[in-house]
Formats: structure tokens, C-alpha cells, sequence
């Protein structure tokens, strides 16, 4: 049983992290200079940014129904980990002049995924036990 102040944090923390991976769409799927950037640095253009487009609207829209926010929250904390992983490793925390906003952005999500996965652990417990 939650709160209703516990309520309304996960609902932010799901708004916060479904706007933020669904706003990068745009980005990925219209072939924006600074995603077939990072994705060819990467050696993963065309591929990977495509890939990495559709992975992260499955998570957003399951982020955003509540009974799948913990499974929605889990594949968004793996994408955002690996995101993370590329800008420490390979790409940088600014890439192209964004003063880091890209780094952060992956940051937050990783942060927002991770509160719903600990808020929400009741319902992934129950799932392995199944």
C-alpha cells in the first residue's frame, strides 16, 4: 500500500522519465545531425540509433502504465546505463557544444528508473516468484 505522497512521486518520477526518453524520438528517428553523430562515433549508426529509438518508446509507454512501471523502469535503467557508460568511455560528457545537457538528461532518467525500480520492487518480487 503507498501513500498518496509516495503516489504522486512515482507518478513524477514516471513523467520525468518517459518525457525526457520520448522528447530524444524526435532526435533519433528524424536523423538529427547530433544523434547520427554520437551513433557513428559509436559504430552503431544507423542500427543502433533505430534500435535504441524503439527500446526507449517501449519503456516509455510501459513506464507510463502502472502496472508495468517496474518493467518499463528496468529496461529504461539498462538503456541509460549504457548511454552513460558511451559518454564516460567514449563520447564525453559535452558532445557537439551541449555543455553536458545530453549527459545530464541520461543522468535524470537513470535516477527517475532507478526510484521506480526500488518503489516498485513489490511487484518485481512478485513476478520472480511467479
Amino acid at each position: 500500500m503507498q501513500t498518496k505522497t509516495q503516489n504522486i512521486l512515482i507518478w513524477v518520477a514516471r513523467l520525468i522519465a518517459a518525457i525526457i526518453l520520448l522528447q530524444t524520438l524526435f532526435f533519433k528517428f528524424s536523423a538529427a545531425p547530433v544523434s547520427i553523430y554520437i551513433f557513428t562515433e559509436l559504430g552503431i549508426e544507423p542500427w543502433g540509433r533505430i534500435g535504441t529509438g524503439i527500446l526507449e518508446l517501449i519503456a516509455s509507454i510501459l513506464i507510463l502504465i502502472p502496472k508495468t512501471t517496474v518493467y518499463g523502469a528496468i529496461l529504461g535503467f539498462g538503456l541509460m546505463g549504457g548511454a552513460l557508460f558511451s559518454h564516460l568511455t567514449k563520447l564525453g560528457i559535452v558532445v557537439q557544444n551541449d555543455s553536458g545537457k545530453l549527459f545530464m538528461l541520461a543522468v535524470i532518467v537513470f535516477a527517475s528508473c532507478l526510484f521506480l525500480i526500488i518503489a516498485e520492487r513489490n511487484k518485481l518480487l512478485a513476478f520472480i516468484k511467479k
